[in-house]
């Protein structure tokens, strides 16, 4: 059988049987994803893909494929996005340093964390941070994403540093990164799909207030 391809098409005609991994599977590490979505397709003859679609995981296989095949492809592809992910995830120290490139490269090397850290205890925000210590927290939910989507929540963390509030002077400083809005676009999906924090640098939410994607203390 060929090489599993981790690139999805969810554009496919396909029929959906949702299941949970298997026994012995390596769960979903990231974003606490635990559901599993087999989609089968009879326009796949050979060839197994998967990929993350909100809190889900989707695997598509060839309509013919048996079930126990399709138990063996769809473990094989979890540990095959686990691995991936766990690949992206930076400690601290890396963490850190990666928001002092951010800050040289985009903000003209003005905003100069003491601290910057993964947190687990912050689900209602992708990030904060208290700009009189200059410490920035990281929600846990943002580990395995994109790497621009990172980059994109820490330059808010980091511009916060230098303005506190979401006025023009904040969200001048937010424009010279290219992929603000792809990044929004991003994780305005995950917060669809999964009704995860808010999208970090929303200007107004529903009721045209400042959606407090982020905080400062």
């Amino acid at each position: 059988m060929a090489a599993p391809n981790t690139r999805g098409r969810p554009d496919e005609k396909q029929q959906k049987r949702p299941q949970h991994p298997p026994a012995g599977a390596v769960p979903p590490e990231a974003h606490d994803r635990a559901r599993v979505e087999v989609r089968r397709s009879a326009r796949r003859s050979r060839t197994v893909s998967a990929y993350r679609e909100g809190d889900r995981t989707v695997v598509l296989i060839p309509a013919r494929m048996s079930h126990a095949e399709e138990q063996r492809w769809v473990a094989q592809m979890l540990e095959k996005l686990a691995a991936q992910e766990r690949r992206r995830i930076l400690g601290d120290d890396a963490l850190m340093a990666r928001a002092r490139e951010l800050s040289a490269a985009y903000l003209g090397d003005r905003a100069r964390p003491s601290q910057v850290r993964w947190v687990t205890n912050q689900n209602s925000r992708w990030g904060s941070c208290t700009p009189s210590e200059g410490t920035i927290r990281l929600s846990h939910r943002l580990q395995g994403m994109p790497e621009y989507v990172l980059d994109y929540v820490l330059l808010h963390e980091l511009a916060h540093l230098l303005v506190p509030d979401h006025g023009p002077g904040f969200w001048a400083l937010l424009e010279a990164y290219p992929r603000t809005e792809r990044a929004r676009g991003y994780l305005e999906g995950v917060v669809s799909a999964a009704r995860l924090p808010h999208i970090p640098g929303a200007r107004h939410g529903a009721s045209g207030q400042e959606d407090p994607a982020a905080s400062c203390g």
